[in-house]
Order: C-alpha cells, then sequence, then structure tokens
C-alpha cells in the first residue's frame, strides 16, 4: 500500500473507531453503517468532495446528503476530522440533550448537515431537489466566461432507502430530467434491521436504475481504497446522467462476533465487542476518541483547501459581479432570503361580489408575484392546471433545459414535496408546490420535514372541502385541516375569498423561516366587501353581541349569510374569519380577546371539515360544526346541505344556543 493510501488507511480506522466510541457512549444508535461505509465516505470527503469547514453556507460547494440518517454518527466523526466545528466533546455528546450531534442529522444543529434526514427516503428526495436546484440556477444566473452556479450534490442511501416508494419517485424523475450533476452513493451490506434484506428486497438495482435512466458505477469491495478513488472519479465526469454508484460494503465490519450481522445495525455492540473490534482493527483497545496527530493534521489541510476553493469562487463572484451587477446583486438578495422592493406591486384587485374560486384567486396572485420574484419556481404533482398555479410567463423545466419556472412532477405527491424541501435548503429559490388536498396525506412525512427544517416551501392545496362534489369521499378531505395544523410550525391558511388569498400568499412570501400551508377551494366564492387581515389569522368582519360565529374559507361567506338571517330575527351574531389558527394563536392576549371575547362564551365554528381541535375557540359550552365522516358523492352544494354545512343549520344551532 502506497504511503498516501496507508494515510487515508488510519484515517478510516479513527472514523471507525470515533463513531463506535460514540455509539457506545450513548448505548444508543446505529454503529453498524459506520464501520462498513467509512472508507468510501472518507474517500469522498478527504478527495472529491468540495466544500469549506470554515464557512460551510459558501454557496457553490457541493451538497451532501446522508439519506441513511441512521449513520449519523459516521458523518459527525467526519466533520470532525475534516475540519468543521464539530469536536470530539460534541461527539461524546452523542444524542444528548442539546447536543451538536443528535440521533439523526438535523438542518442547523450541526456545521456541515445540509438537511434533516432519519425518514428513509427522505433525503434522497431533498438531493434530487438540491440537484435540481443547481441546474435551474446555472440556467438562469450563469454567463458565458462567468459560471458562478457549478457544483454537484452527492447522497448516501441504504438497503432501506431503497425500499422506500418514495426514492423510487424521486429517482424516477431525477433520470427523466437528466441531472448529470447529481451522485448517489449506495451502501450495499444486505442486512436491514430484521436481518437480511432478502428477507424482503430483491430487486436489480443496477437495471432498476437504468431503467430510470442512471449510469450505474460498482464498486465491488468497499475497503478497497484505490478502487473507491477510482470510480468516485469517473463519477465526477458527467455524461448526462444521474450516477448512482453501488459500493458493496460489510455492516460492522472488523466487528468479531456482528461482522455482516443484523445485531450491528441498531444498538451499541457493547463493550467487550468494542475491545474486540478495536484490537480487530489494531487499535489501542483502551483508547476513547482517539485521533492520532497525523489524522488530526488533515483537518488543517482540509481547511485550507476549503479556503482555496470558496476563495477562488468569490473571485469570480467579483468578476461576474462587475460584468454583471445587477445580475449579481439579485443573487445576493435571493441567498440572503431577501423579498424585492416591488415585490407587491402587480398583486391583483378583485372587486366585491366578484365570485372566484380560492384556487384560481390564488393564482393569479402566485404570477402576479412571479413577475417580481426571479426565484419563485412552482411543481404540480400531474394538476397544475386544477391547481392554477402554472406560471404563465415562463415554460417547463425539461431534460436539457433548465430555464423554465414550472416543474412537471407526474403523479410523485411524496417525492415532489422533498425535492420542494431540496429546492429549498440549496438557497436562491422559493419553491412552491401543489395537489389537491386529499393526496396531502401522500406528503404528510415530507411537510413534517420542511416545518422541523425551517424551510420556506409554500404547499399549495386545492380542493378543500367535501365541496368539490361528484367525485366523491375518495377525493373528498375531512380530516386534513385537522392533521396539517396538528404538524408543529408549520402555518395552515384557508382563506374565505379572493382578497384573503391574496394577502395569504403575502403571509407565505415574508415567512423565511417556517413552511406554510395554503388550502383553496374549487367552487366559486364571493368576494366579500370587507379589509381583511389575514396576516394576525383571524379578525371580525360583523359586530353583534349575543354570539360570535367563526369560519374559515368557504364557510366565512355562508356564516355572514346565517348572521343577516339571525339579525331579522333580532339576534345579532359577530362573525369572525378565522384563516389561520396558527397566526391568531401568535397575536397577542389582548388581540385574540378583542377578537374572541371572553365574556361571549355563545360560539360556534363551522368548518367543512373535521371538528377535532374546534373547542379551544368554542369552549366546552360552544358547538363545533364540521363534518366528522367521509363525504359522499353528489354535486357539491348537495353534499354540503345533507352534511349539515347550510345557512338554515347555523341559524338553526344559534336560535337554539341563544334561546
Amino acid at each position: 500500500m502506497s504511503a498516501e493510501l496507508a494515510s487515508d488507511q488510519l484515517v478510516v480506522t479513527t472514523v471507525r473507531t470515533l463513531s463506535i466510541d460514540a455509539v457506545q457512549r450513548a448505548d444508543s444508535g446505529h454503529p453498524g453503517a459506520p464501520m462498513g461505509l467509512a472508507p468510501v465516505a472518507w474517500m469522498l470527503f478527504g478527495h472529491h468532495l468540495r466544500f469549506d469547514p470554515l464557512d460551510p453556507e459558501w454557496p457553490n460547494r457541493d451538497r451532501f446528503v446522508l439519506s441513511a440518517g441512521h449513520a449519523s454518527a459516521l458523518l459527525y466523526s467526519l466533520l470532525h476530522i475534516t475540519g468543521y466545528a464539530v469536536s470530539i466533546d460534541d461527539l461524546r455528546n452523542f444524542r444528548q440533550w442539546g447536543s451538536a450531534t443528535p440521533g439523526h442529522p438535523e438542518r442547523g444543529d450541526t456545521p456541515g448537515v445540509e438537511v434533516t434526514t432519519g425518514p428513509l427516503g427522505q433525503g434522497v428526495g431533498n438531493a434530487v431537489g438540491l440537484a435540481l436546484a443547481e441546474a435551474v440556477l446555472a440556467a438562469e444566473l450563469n454567463r458565458p466566461g462567468h459560471e458562478i452556479v457549478d457544483h454537484r450534490t452527492w447522497f448516501v442511501c441504504g438497503d432501506g432507502d431503497l425500499m422506500e416508494g418514495i426514492t423510487y419517485e424521486a429517482t424516477s424523475l431525477a433520470g427523466h430530467l437528466g441531472l448529470g450533476k447529481l451522485i448517489g452513493i449506495y451502501d450495499h451490506n444486505s442486512i436491514s434491521l430484521d436481518g437480511p434484506t432478502s428477507l424482503s428486497f430483491s430487486d436489480n438495482v443496477p437495471e432498476r436504475f437504468a431503467s430510470a435512466g442512471w449510469r450505474v458505477l460498482e464498486i465491488a469491495d468497499g475497503n478497497d481504497l484505490a478502487d473507491i478513488d477510482r470510480v468516485l472519479s469517473e463519477a465526477t465526469v458527467s455524461d448526462g446522467r444521474p450516477t448512482l454508484i453501488i459500493a458493496s460494503t460489510h455492516i460492522g465490519y472488523g466487528s468479531p462476533h456482528k461482522h455482516d450481522s443484523a445485531a450491528a445495525h441498531g444498538s451499541a455492540l457493547g463493550a467487550d465487542e468494542v475491545a474486540a473490534t478495536k484490537r480487530a482493527y489494531g487499535w489501542p483497545e483502551d483508547a476513547q476518541f482517539l485521533v492520532p496527530d497525523e489524522v488530526g493534521a488533515w483537518a488543517g489541510r482540509l481547511q485550507g483547501r476549503g479556503r482555496e476553493l470558496r476563495e477562488q469562487w468569490q473571485s469570480a463572484f467579483a468578476a461576474y459581479a462587475d460584468a454583471h451587477p445587477a445580475a449579481a446583486a439579485d443573487v445576493t438578495r435571493r441567498m440572503r432570503q431577501e423579498l424585492p422592493a416591488d415585490w407587491r406591486a402587480d398583486l391583483p384587485q378583485f372587486s366585491p361580489g366578484e365570485s372566484l374560486a380560492t384556487r384560481s384567486s390564488g393564482g393569479k396572485v402566485l404570477n402576479a408575484l412571479a413577475a417580481r420574484m426571479p426565484e419563485l419556481i412552482q411543481g404540480a404533482a400531474d394538476l397544475s392546471s386544477s391547481t392554477n398555479t402554472t406560471i404563465t410567463s415562463s415554460g417547463d423545466i425539461e431534460a436539457g433545459s433548465f430555464g423554465g419556472r414550472n416543474i412537471r412532477y407526474g403523479v410523485r405527491e411524496h417525492a415532489m414535496a422533498a425535492i420542494s424541501n431540496g429546492l429549498a435548503a440549496h438557497g436562491g429559490l422559493r419553491p412552491v408546490c401543489s395537489t389537491f388536498m386529499m393526496f396531502s396525506d401522500y406528503m404528510k412525512n415530507s411537510i413534517r420535514m420542511a416545518s422541523l427544517m425551517h424551510l420556506p416551501v409554500v404547499f399549495v392545496f386545492t380542493h378543500d372541502s367535501v365541496g368539490l362534489g361528484e367525485d366523491g369521499p375518495t377525493h373528498q378531505p375531512v380530516e386534513h385541516l385537522a392533521a396539517l395544523r396538528a404538524i408543529p410550525g408549520l402555518v395552515v391558511i384557508r382563506p374565505a375569498d379572493a382578497t384573503e388569498a391574496t394577502q395569504a400568499w403575502e403571509v407565505a412570501m415574508t415567512h423565511t423561516t417556517n413552511p406554510t400551508a395554503l388550502v383553496f377551494s374549487r367552487q366559486g366564492l364571493p368576494t366579500l366587501d370587507h379589509t381583511p387581515d389575514v396576516a394576525r389569522g383571524a379578525y371580525v368582519i360583523r359586530e353583534g353581541g349575543d354570539c360570535i360565529l367563526i369560519g374559515t374559507g368557504s364557510e366565512v361567506p355562508l356564516i355572514r349569510t346565517a348572521a343577516e338571517v339571525l339579525a331579522d330575527r333580532g339576534i345579532q351574531a359577530r362573525v369572525v374569519s378565522m384563516p389561520s389558527w396558527e397566526l391568531f394563536l401568535a397575536q397577542p392576549a389582548e388581540y385574540r380577546d378583542r377578537v374572541l371575547p371572553p365574556a361571549m362564551t355563545r360560539r360556534i365554528s363551522v368548518e367543512a371539515g373535521a371538528t377535532l381541535g374546534w373547542h379551544r375557540f368554542v369552549g366546552l359550552d360552544g358547538l363545533a360544526i364540521g363534518i366528522d365522516r367521509f363525504g359522499a358523492s353528489a354535486p357539491g352544494d348537495i353534499v354540503l346541505e345533507r352534511l349539515g354545512i347550510s345557512v338554515n343549520a347555523v341559524v338553526r344551532a344559534v336560535t337554539e344556543m341563544v334561546g
């Protein structure tokens, strides 16, 4: 073995033992994958990945995603050795409260972690989004002689990742689009938590990926450093297709009793096995968290390499700014997540009484925003003509042509959401994705991950209730609003008319540290003659002292009409539009009490969905009118009437309550 490879081998053993020690100290974690994958991961980080440990946010860095997030100890060990601000103490505090080394990698907790991973397959979808962002931004921003966007996206996945359906969705689209700077490394160790993967998985992975338009390379021996280096080098020379490297490794490599065993997958090796494994590595068995001086020197070396790469890019960007000052200023603004000064200039105005589905008015607003915000990019799950989210001034993103702003995701809702997360995590783009409200179920984990990562993705859901009608209960959302509202950090907005839809989009654009779900109707809704205040979550549109009617979306016109009927009967109902629970609950108590006075306990909420959660606003003595059953196939107005969402039902309920 050459002196250079001998040095690399020493680093590999250090990575293995650091990972083992971290898991053993926590008595929790996954040591097997780090032990098997360490040679491939080190050769990538040490020799091929372009990054600057001293500036983890350098815009033109390569992106790395550990989709097999359970192998987090591997990543943290690498980050320490390569000079990131991850200390030995951080490794000692693996999986502990408040540490920089949580059980699965979390964006924002650890420098060098691009996206939060752990739910298998999510990272693959995120990586496709990161690679797509690079391609889109390169097409938009690069100029002849000035390629300021030019980097690769790498991901590591395992056998479990490939079993998840989201991975097929995401890699299928990546192959279709020809994302040539996307490189995946498949850690093929043939072991899952329950035992050998042969229990449940027998795909021909090379043929599967080749059929999806990927180039497939193989590392026959995951411990052969020279061959690993050769294959990684080959992967960096794109042929226009994304690349999958299949690396055959051994889970728990070096463990005398747990090598190639599920016993190494999801629990600490145990003190005796740790000692025996270190002996097998030729490592001091009593040494914990040992980093030899020769290995420690790599941090300074890679920091110097990273600084040089970053400074070269900064010089290139300065030349770009001299040649194209307006474009450079816009790039800087976008990377800072700042809005253009005139971003509201083209927002449409809607006339009182004008009837529009909020999906239609929302689409008009999106296009007005897109005219001023070049960072806006949208995609739909084969439903753009129904969700009205197409950016009409731009074309589609296609293989070899990434200058458009419309992504055709096909019927791939889950991947669409995860890819959108990757687009947002990259920086420089504000992604919007859309489908019917019913299919938010397919996207739920990715929506949750967007919130966990504080990513400003806008999720547009149309056909928001049983009011969509004839398609029936398979397409009529009932429990979905409640489910979305249960996700911490997600702001859910269900506007009542075109003017609320406009403000809902404004709120979404100003929220740069959390995702937003915009929930729009299929049916036409009258534009109300009032001044909305969506940013505060709820506001009064009609005064009254006898009771309070609270509604969202299409039920706001309904309760306003009911209030007029009640007024003719001598009952004065206060009408409150509450487009967003989250925004309202974030208001000061004084404002909330002004909208919903504590002394006014006779309250009724009306929403064409599950009533779960509404008693926090109407109180135990109040009434939540909603739909706690599945819908039915019939014209939408009939379905609503039969299920109790009607003016007459509200009037009856108020009359009984007020007495």
